[in-house]
């Protein structure tokens, strides 16, 4: 059980508590909290957790019972944050609309492994003032309608007193009371006169708990074992059944309720005729805890989240919290969604905005989990940009752009004016793409187009130029012309980047007269075909090279070259293939902290033929599906520091590497990490010994130690004055303690103690002051244990093994000696180590026995200690037993002590005879502590022997002695017997006593009488015959006169007398006797209960006190007890 810790005592004024405490608790709840019917009213007490080892656990309690954490819900909330600056735990509760119900006693209990506390207070509830104001509308009733009237205030209390069980429910749904288990436990607490039950011994507790699903037996005890009983539950009758089991075993009646529920939980009843007993029985309902534990997101506007948890329970209720208030199901709202799928519970945001930033938690009655939701606007990203194009007239020209998301949508503009869409001209929105197609060009449609998506500060441009044809008269010579457009793709004279996926064209106009012959190579390689992938189109002074999908190995340089009989012309192009990068590689964890890990990676090996912008990082739990990012805008470095995670849960991460064309897949997932701190440093470091070269340590281990565990302690230590540190020990030490060697004499050396796990050095526990290298003398000193400060005993064969305890400083010289001769090695061992010597003899021997002296010497000082042992065994058999006399049945014996004592004390003889014919021994005497006896009862005419064993604490003699002679009883005549006449007169040898006691309970007065012949006995009353009432009991047992009166009353006060009557005479005694409803007597008995309860006569004054009021005094008199004011 956790040790209490102390809190300050309250103040001597009723005001709340603002100074320092001593205990957990950093601030505690006020000690009177005043609440208003149907208001809310909330109670704060926070925690310092600086000093705990692990997150407290605080406890809402009403009563001394009542947990409220099975009470949360919209009643009852509560709620709990951490401030990690200062480390303190805030706890609230809240009650929502107070009603009367919720006054009473609360208090609040915050434990920590082995630490507690506890703060109690009071919580009042006053009415409402609107509650007295009339309603305005009341004023425009109609007159004819009679005013209500005031109904009279009802006190609960007593309605609750006077109620069956049954209609208990039925009051608290009528009243608002909402605690009716707590109401009850008090109203059973309060002062009731007493019932004095006739059918039963032991009646039920007053009430009973069980944990739900659990087995609970209610027991009583009856007067009458034959009886039969009636259970009620709720005021109905229980059959018996599986789950209700009825027992009946003597006097004891059983209920066994088998795999309690939540119905079980009511008020039971014993029903003997018009008796019964009644009791109530509590069903706890197990807390249901949180098995999986919300996940973090990090979302941009518009996408979906969805919050999830698992609890232990089907079926379980479950409290969902954004911040401090509470979500629930919103007919007119769509935008939050509560889903349950057995044991898991989902909260789902359809569309995250700006305003969903926040911490969301979940609540149930035994647990609590909490997620927090990052939401970034959204980043529209260019995945592919619109390309100028050059068209003849009469074709077609498609402007085509692509985006990071599907759902944008957008405009088109030619010179700063929206394009509408016509026969000609159309536009189309196909997932991530957008084309604006022109069909038949004309020269107007020539100009700068720009496609803007909606809702984004972003606009992407490119130029549609018209190839105009002009037919002029030439030769029929013309040498071959490339006509390169060195516009659109191109960004030099000669090179043409594309994307990765995306299809090249690139239309070449050739000129010359005849035609010339148009030839494409890849490098050294022509390209021939006219169709596939890679191919080449010819048209009319036309000719087109195309590469559908761009693939890496399509990168290299190409060449055309046209020719015919007047001359050739060449031109060289290098086409760039760019693409996505490579993933990063090598991601992994280099360090952790308390909630921070660094992660770095290498750079793709491939970038896309583009320049790296920067990564995108992600991470998740281990186990979890769901990623998490961990920034939106592009990292530039290689090394990142992931923070804001949880200590002691694995981690994995993944990166992005992103460049201008777009993002990468995937790294490989870093191999699992887990955030941990160093613990804290260790306490209470201390010398625990100094000799002249060494220098024993102590420490406790650290207050906070933290996920990562503890691996040990690594010890250092330097001189004074230098500032280097020397590590005393190669491996962290486990033990909180070490002994640091090869220290030198007389130096002054500053120790230091860090604690080390997987996360690293702690900070050092340092010695406050250096510590001198020079042993300390200390004056011998041996530490006798109690038992050898007597003589020491101990059996032949037995073995002897002495620890004697001892110190000083340096080491002690240690000496043993026997009877002042030293001891001999070869039959006592002698073992001694630093602290203690050891004296072991395997098998113990009479000579062993005397006494042991032993001497420590340090230098001129010594300590001396005598220890006194003696080696026993059994005794031999007692010397010259004989038969001194014999008379009648009678025969006296003596004898002489053994010789061999055993080296000890005896003890004692055991005596035994045996008769001559049948020679069968019979013990007479045992423990006969005289060398002599008188053995009686002996048999007339027969002939008797006898035997003697001496006996000491090791047990009777192996032997016994046998007497020397015989015992023979002679026969003798018979002796006439003589009737003796037992006839007299009847006589009262005990009166009856004077007594005063309660009305109401059952009372008896006795006397004794003897006479022969029997008397017979006559109970009168006020000298009138007491005949066969049955309100009296009269008994006789043995001469033992009682008379039982049953539930006197005052009017049954009078003069009692008792006669007893014979032929020979007769005798009468009489008593007063007076009842009072006075409850002093028992006041008495209480009182007086805690004096007497150790005296042996404890009974005796009880019964005094109950039947008797002035003669009790006199009784505790006689016993040697104290009298009572």
């Amino acid at each position: 059980m956790p040790e209490p810790v102390p809190a300050d005592a309250p103040p001597e004024d009723g005001e709340p508590q603002t100074t320092e405490l001593t205990g957990l608790f950093v601030e505690r709840p006020p000690d009177h909290v005043d609440a208003v019917t149907g208001k809310d009213v909330t109670v704060i007490a926070k925690v310092d957790s600086s000093t705990l080892a692990r997150k407290p656990t605080m406890k809402w309690l009403k009563g001394k019972w009542l947990d409220l954490g099975s009470k949360a819900g919209k009643h009852v909330q509560f709620k709990e944050s951490y401030d990690r600056d200062t480390k303190i735990y805030t706890y609230e509760m809240k009650i929502i609309k107070v009603v009367p119900g919720d006054a009473g006693g609360y208090r609040c209990e915050v434990t920590a492994k082995d630490k507690c506390d506890s703060s109690t207070f009071e919580v009042s509830v006053e009415a409402s003032q609107q509650e007295g104001k009339e309603d305005i509308l009341s004023a425009f009733k109609r007159a004819k309608k009679k005013p209500e009237k005031e109904e009279p205030e009802v006190d609960v209390w007593e309605l609750l007193k006077n109620a069956h069980p049954s209609e208990y429910e039925k009051i608290a749904f009528k009243y608002g009371i909402t605690d009716l288990r707590g109401m009850l436990k008090r109203l059973k607490k309060m002062k009731v006169e007493p019932k004095y039950s006739e059918a039963f011994l032991k009646r039920l507790d007053s009430c009973y708990s069980v944990e739900k699903g659990k087995r609970i037996v209610l027991k009583c005890e009856v007067v009458d074992p034959d009886i039969q009983v009636t259970w009620m539950k709720n005021g109905q009758e229980i059959k018996p059944s599986a789950k209700y089991v009825m027992e009946s075993n003597g006097n004891i009646r059983t209920l066994t309720i088998n795999k309690t529920t939540l119905a079980d939980d009511a008020a039971y009843e014993c029903v003997v005729g018009e008796d019964k007993c009644d009791t109530e029985v509590y069903v706890k309902e197990p807390p249901v805890t949180i098995t999986k534990l919300m996940d973090d997101y990090h979302v941009v506007v518009g996408e979906r989240v969805e919050f999830e948890i698992e609890v232990s329970e089907e079926g379980a209720h479950v409290m969902w919290f954004f911040e401090d208030i509470e979500l629930t199901k919103d007919k007119d709202s769509t935008k939050y969604r509560f889903k349950k799928d057995g044991r898991k519970h989902i909260l789902i945001i359809q569309e995250a905005t700006l305003d969903d930033i926040g911490m969301y938690h979940a609540w149930t009655n035994g647990g609590h989990t909490k997620g927090e939701l990052e939401v970034e606007e959204k980043q529209l990203e260019v995945l592919q940009d619109i390309a100028d194009l050059t068209v003849k007239a009469t074709e077609q020209a498609v402007f085509k752009c692509e985006v990071s998301d599907e759902k944008v949508t957008g405009k088109w503009f030619k010179d700063g004016v929206e394009v509408k869409p016509s026969e000609r001209i159309k536009m189309t929105h196909t997932g991530r793409f957008h084309r604006l197609v022109i069909d038949d060009v004309k020269p107007e449609d020539a100009g700068d187009y720009t496609f803007i998506p909606d809702g984004y500060a972003l606009s992407l441009s490119a130029k549609l130029n018209f190839l105009e044809i002009k037919i002029d008269y030439v030769p029929k010579q013309e040498p071959p012309k490339i006509h390169l457009d060195t516009t659109g793709n191109m960004v030099s004279q000669n090179t043409i980047i594309v994307v990765a996926g995306n299809k090249l064209r690139l239309d070449v106009e050739i000129t010359g007269e005849p035609a010339p012959t148009v030839v494409w190579s890849k490098g050294d390689t022509p390209i021939t075909g006219t169709e596939g992938r890679v191919r080449v189109e010819a048209k009319k002074d036309l000719s087109s090279f195309i590469i559908e999908g761009a693939e890496r190995e399509d990168e290299a340089n190409y060449t055309i070259c046209v020719t015919n009989p007047v001359g050739e012309d060449k031109a060289m192009l290098f086409v760039k293939i760019v693409d996505v990068p490579d993933p990063p590689e090598h991601v992994k964890c280099t360090s952790v902290g308390e909630d921070t890990a660094t992660i770095i990676w290498d750079v793709p090996k491939f970038d896309g033929g583009a320049p790296i912008k920067g990564y995108l990082m992600e991470r998740k739990k281990k186990g979890s599906s769901r990623w998490t990012k961990l920034n939106f805008d592009v990292y530039p470095s290689t090394t990142y520091e992931a923070k804001r995670m949880i200590e002691g849960v694995l981690y994995e991460m993944r990166v992005f590497a992103v460049n201008s064309i777009g993002l990468s897949q995937p790294s490989l997932t870093s191999k699992p990490f887990m955030p941990i701190a160093p613990t804290s440093e260790p306490t209470r470091l201390s010398v625990n010994d100094v000799t002249d070269s060494t220098c024993s340590l102590k420490w406790l281990a650290p207050e906070k130690i933290g996920a990562g565990g503890l691996d040990g302690y690594i010890i250092e230590y330097c001189k004074e004055g230098d500032t280097e540190w020397v590590q005393a020990n190669q491996e962290p030490c486990e033990r909180q303690g070490y002994v640091v060697r090869g220290l030198p004499v007389g130096e002054k050396i500053n120790f230091r103690v860090v604690a080390v796990n997987i996360a690293g050095r702690s900070p050092p526990a340092i010695m406050t002051q250096p510590v001198t290298i020079r042993e300390i003398v200390e004056h011998p000193k041996i530490r006798l244990p109690r038992e050898l400060r007597t003589k020491y005993l101990k059996r032949v064969g037995e073995k002897i093994n002495l620890t004697i305890p001892f110190q000083g400083k340096p080491r002690p010289v240690v000496t043993w000696s026997k009877d002042g001769k030293p001891i001999d090695p070869k039959v006592v061992n002698i073992r001694t180590s630093n602290i203690d010597t050891i004296l072991f003899i395997r098998s113990a021997e009479r000579e062993h026995s005397g006494k042991y002296d032993l001497v420590l010497q340090i230098e001129n000082m010594e300590d001396r200690a005598t220890i006194e042992i003696r080696v026993v065994e059994k005794p031999g058999p007692p010397l010259n037993l004989r038969v001194t006399d014999v008379w009648g049945f009678n025969a006296a014996l003596e004898w002489e002590p053994p010789r061999d004592d055993g080296n000890c004390e005896i003890t004692g003889y055991t005596i035994q005879k045996a008769d001559m014919k049948t020679k069968e021994w019979f013990t007479v005497y045992e423990h006969n502590r005289r060398p002599n006896c008188t053995v009686s009862d002996l048999i007339m005419g027969n002939e008797f022997m006898f035997r003697v064993y001496s006996e000491n604490i090791c047990g009777l003699s192996e032997e016994p002695r046998q007497s020397k002679n015989t015992a023979v009883i002679a026969k003798t005549g018979p002796i006439p017997y003589k009737e003796k006449d037992m006839c007299c007169v009847p006589k009262f040898t005990q009166p009856l006593v004077d007594r005063s006691v309660v009305a109401g309970y059952s009372t008896a007065i006795s006397c004794s009488v003897k006479g022969y012949p029997k008397p017979k006995i006559i109970w009168m009353k006020n000298k009138m015959i007491i005949g066969e009432d049955p309100k009296y009991l009269m008994q006789n047992n043995q001469g033992v006169l009682t008379l039982n009166i049953r539930k006197p009353s005052t009017f049954d006060g009078g003069k009692y007398s008792c006669m007893a009557v014979n032929e020979l005479g007769q005798d009468e005694v009489v008593s007063h006797k007076s009842f009072h409803t006075d409850t002093e007597s028992e006041t008495k008995v209480l009182k007086y209960f805690k004096i007497a309860e150790k005296h042996l006569c404890v009974f005796l004054a009880l019964e005094a006190v109950i039947y008797t009021t002035p003669p009790w005094n006199s009784v505790l008199s006689s016993c040697g007890l104290p009298l009572l004011c």
